[in-house]
């Protein structure tokens, strides 16, 4: 498109340069802005130009055009509207967005920008008539319509205005009337009275009554009376009267029309494909209650006005239903014109670049006017944030069959490709236990397991009456919350269970499953020690990558490869996972571009390799969509700019946020849709009704009102007084507009707020959810605490491979999990946490000396050791050392003089239990040591907890 200098009204200067809402108003056939004290104040008499600029991540500006026409407004005022339109989205690069707005008839996006809704006063300026000047109240009675936006409408103030199916607000001078027809539904009720708010707040100053009337009631209340005495009494109300707004228009056929010196004909295909617009041409597509005009990119700006004019004269035809017009650019096509069409491509070779918005910057600035902003800004790039607390407790089950089998902590991060797991976390909340529940699938997994996953985990989600979050994820599509819980994982080649064992005799399929000793191939990946995985592949060449960190082990040979693209960080990560994977193992470190003969042939030979890093869905700007349901999903409606106020309780909702979606379920759901929830979600993915590319196996959470954990709140500005409010929306919201704002809930805190990365808190590299150390002399270890370290600073043997690891004990990482393993204890870890405190200069009595995720595991049979292994004699010390402070049991007391017991005879489940205690107590009766190891923290810390608190971990121990 060819731009001149004189086609750009000067009043259009620097507009659409950072987000938010501009407005002009038409006067004397130039744009004139509006003052931001004035949005959303229109006049009946007057047109206005609205530009709406969206920050997207991508760094991008997006920009949507309105022109609104007022009732009263003059032929050349709207012409004069539409045209400036044209010319501000050329100003802008030609990309936006253009929307034609009539009084009464608004878009949802329009109206979306200025909830609750907008009520055009009378008046205007280029009109011959003065804007109307405020004088004494006047009575007026509005309709309201909409479930998500307001439509207010003022009507004659009389009894016949009224109908069953309406929301009428009735504006007295002492008092504000809501009346609920008896056919409108809760939802726009609840809307209906974010309208009376606004009014109270606009036209009272915050300083009048309110009363809701119910249709039927008659006069059952003073305030029913007083209502009807403003109409003179009550009277059965008409019928509602069809208007010609109301008319049903039936199925209106879609056509296209090519534009052509001003005048639209129709093109005869049957079938709509993208093939029939030419890029240096106009189109109308004909939808009846819409007009698309499409424009060309090599159009020009006379083009698209003529256009445009075409669509105007298009409207005002006979016999047609009131339509919006709707203008857009080549190559940012909407998603509703695009689903007009039956075939459309994915992709397509347009010319889409900075191109045309840079020639519109460059001939700006040579006239000398700011053009910052135009250009597209560079992404902010920020690092994904889990929005989890990291400190609960982990439970995993792998699914065998139509069972599960819980799996060791030690086991709970290693995952077989061809099997399904359930993963249960719960974590501290604000006032309760939050649970995370999911399944994850792996890619060779049968769908046989997949079904009885889904099975067992809605079984546990509704045994929890539904308060539990789940999550449906896929190998390969984990979202950051499932690797910052894992914290360290790893995915091997093949499966455990039953059905995959069946599945590949059956096929006669190689069994692949990971061996110890034989042939595999490692690709490490992940942001830290929070977050990293060891991902099994093909052990050849062609999966190297230059981005990323290997390990290659086939026997007692291991080797370690290190792409030029990394950091000291990804190898870093390669010497955590190698202790999981080989510990203790010597390893040889291959450097691409200087690898051995060994390494190669391992490999099975030289061959080319890829060196971008694998590209992973990233979260888009999040769409929120309210969803009807008749035996799956029957209707989807967008809902623009959307708030908590959105989420109604009756109802479902889906937030898409590409890289995952949420299914909000509200309490007022039936119980059988709620277990219905994840199939919505699920079909939602299989229609992508954004079009865009959505995976069908991206993460899916179903969540329950009053149950949103952070990872789902950070895209609204939350208030979760509001989600803990009783009653349907409209009783909600009634009790927020008569007491002036959400009733405070007093709620108990348990805990000080956990940085895991939210918006007001964002944990740097010292500050980790899961416990960490540093060492001047070596990299950071997760798990150790100083005493630790200075302690295995002088166990470890210096020639040792890997000086910045753990002992190969330790296994346990997730804290506070309550697996098989964890129930038996080995003696070692009293005697560290003696001899660790010696090392610290504070007070002798410490809260925690070693941090909560070192667990050791059980101990092995005794092996025969080398005699120059420095490590394990000094264990075997310990080992002696912890076996000469045990006491016999019964013969010791506790700093409160109660006897100590061993935990094997306190629990409920004991075959040889201690007579003669007090049951509701047991605890009491453990050794410092042993409560210490069970509980994770002092007896003194444990008594300070919440009753609830206090039980579940007795629970979890038996001994409750």
């Amino acid at each position: 498109m060819s731009v001149s200098m004189r086609d750009l009204d000067p009043a259009f200067q620097g507009a659409g340069q950072k987000a938010g809402i501009e407005i002009w108003r038409i006067e004397n056939f130039r744009p004139v802005l509006v003052p931001q004290s004035s949005y959303g104040k229109f006049f009946t008499g007057d047109s206005y130009v609205i530009l709406k600029t969206t920050a997207l991540k991508n760094g991008a500006l997006r920009h949507d055009i309105h022109y609104w026409l007022g009732k009263d407004t003059t032929q050349d005022e709207s012409g004069t509207a539409a045209i400036k339109t044209v010319e501000l989205d050329a100003a802008l690069g030609g990309r936006a967005v253009q929307y034609r707005e009539v009084q009464g008839h608004e878009t949802e996006r329009f109206l979306s920008y200025f909830k609750p809704c907008i009520i055009p006063q009378e008046g205007g300026v280029a009109t011959g008539f003065k804007h109307a000047e405020e004088e004494e109240h006047k009575t007026r009675l509005f309709v309201c319509r909409g479930k998500h936006v307001v439509h207010v409408k003022e009507v004659p103030f009389a009894r016949s205005s009224l109908n069953h199916d309406d929301i009428f607000i009735l504006d007295t001078k002492s008092k504000i009337f809501q009346f609920n027809g008896s056919n409108s539904s809760i939802q726009e009720r609840a809307k209906a009275l974010e309208v009376v708010q606004y009014i109270k707040d606009t036209y009272h100053h915050g300083k009048c009554d309110i009363a809701a009337i119910e249709d039927g009631k008659l006069m059952a209340d003073s305030e029913t009376g007083e209502f009807w005495g403003f109409f003179g009494g009550f009277a059965p109300l008409p019928r509602k009267t069809a208007s010609e707004e109301d008319k049903n228009v039936g199925i209106y056929p879609t056509k296209l029309l090519r534009v052509e010196k001003g005048q639209s004909e129709p093109i005869g295909d049957e079938s709509l494909t993208r093939d029939l617009l030419d890029t240096n041409k106009c189109y109308l597509l004909d939808c009846g209650t819409e007009v698309f005009v499409w424009m060309g990119r090599s159009t020009s700006l006379d083009d698209r006005k003529s256009a445009s004019s075409a669509a105007e004269e298009l409207i005002h035809g006979p016999d047609r239903p009131q339509s919006q017009i709707i203008r857009l650019i080549e190559g940012f096509e909407t998603v509703v014109f695009r689903s007009k069409f039956d075939s459309w491509p994915q992709t397509e070779d347009v010319a889409v670049t900075e191109d045309g918005r840079g020639k519109v910057a460059a001939l700006l600035k040579r006239q000398g006017l700011n053009v910052k902003g135009l250009m597209k800004a560079s992404p902010v790039k920020e690092e994904p944030q889990p929005y989890i607390d990291c400190s609960g407790h982990l439970q995993v089950w792998r699914v065998n069959g139509q069972e599960k089998i819980l799996l060791q902590s030690a086991d709970q991060s290693k995952f077989y490709s061809g099997d399904c797991y359930i993963f249960q976390y719960s974590y501290p909340g604000d006032d309760r236990e939050e649970y995370l529940i999911g399944t994850w699938f792996g890619k060779k997994s049968v769908e046989e397991e997949r079904a009885s996953a889904l099975s067992q985990v809605s079984k546990m989600v509704e045994s929890l009456k539904f308060l539990p979050v789940q999550a449906r994820l896929y190998e390969g599509n984990e979202p950051i919350q499932f690797f910052s819980i894992f914290q360290s994982f790893i995915v091997f080649k093949g499966g455990l269970s039953e059905g995959y064992k069946s599945y590949i005799a059956e096929k006669e399929i190689p069994d692949e499953t990971y061996k110890e000793d034989g042939l595999a191939l490692f690709r490490v990946q992940g942001s830290g020690p929070d977050n990293m995985q060891a991902i099994q592949v093909e052990p050849v060449a062609s999966s190297l990558n230059s981005s990323y960190c290997y390990i290659l082990h086939s026997g007692s040979s291991v080797l370690t490869w290190y792409g030029n693209l990394t950091t000291s960080e990804d190898q870093e990560l390669v010497e955590r996972q190698l202790d999981l994977i080989k510990p203790n193992a010597q390893c040889k470190t291959q450097k691409e571009g200087a690898e051995s003969e060994h390494f190669w042939e391992l490999l099975g030979g030289k061959s080319e390799y890829p060196s971008q890093k694998i590209a992973q869905d990233s979260e888009s700007d999040p769409h929120l969509f309210s969803c009807i349901f008749s035996k799956g999903i029957h209707k989807v409606t967008e809902i623009h700019n959307f708030s908590q106020d959105d989420l109604m309780t009756e109802d479902m909702f889906i937030l898409d946020c590409h890289s995952a979606i949420f299914v909000w379920v509200g309490q007022q759901v039936d119980s059988k849709m709620k277990m219905h929830a994840l199939t919505i979600g699920e079909k939602f993915l299989e229609h992508d009704f954004l079009l865009e590319k959505l995976s069908r196996e991206a993460p899916v959470y179903v969540i329950m009102e009053g149950s949103e954990p952070p990872f789902f709140t950070r895209f609204f500005s939350w208030d979760s007084a509001k989600s803990a409010m009783h009653g349907n929306s409209f009783q909600r919201k009634l009790t927020m507009v008569k007491h002036g704002g959400t009733p405070t809930i007093d709620k108990p805190k348990r805990r000080a707020p956990v940085s895991y990365g939210g918006r007001s808190s964002v944990p740097d590299k010292n500050q980790r959810s899961r416990s960490m150390s540093f060492s001047p002399d070596r990299v950071r270890v997760r798990g150790r605490s100083p005493a630790f370290n200075a302690l295995a600073a002088n166990f470890e043997n210096p020639n040792a491979r890997n000086l910045s690891t753990p002992p190969p004990v330790v296994r346990k990482i997730f804290p506070k999990s309550v697996t098989p393993d964890s129930v038996k204890l080995a003696s070692k870890s009293s005697a560290i946490s003696s001899i660790s405190s010696t090392f610290e200069k504070s007070p002798p009595i410490r809260e925690v000396i070693i941090p909560k995720s070192i667990k050791v595991s059980p101990e092995t049979p005794k092996q025969n050791s080398e005699p120059n292994n420095k490590e394990n004699s000094m264990s075997s010390r310990i080992g002696s050392l912890t076996i000469q402070e045990d006491v016999k049991e019964g013969e010791a007391e506790d700093e409160d003089g109660l006897p100590i017991y061993p935990y094997d005879r306190l629990k409920t489940t004991s075959t040889d239990p201690v007579a003669e205690i007090d049951v509701t107590k047991r605890e009491t009766y453990l050794s410092s040591a042993e409560f210490r190891e069970k509980f994770g923290m002092t007896k003194d810390a444990f008594s300070k907890l919440p009753k609830w608190r206090q039980n579940k971990l007795k629970m979890a121990l038996q001994l409750f």
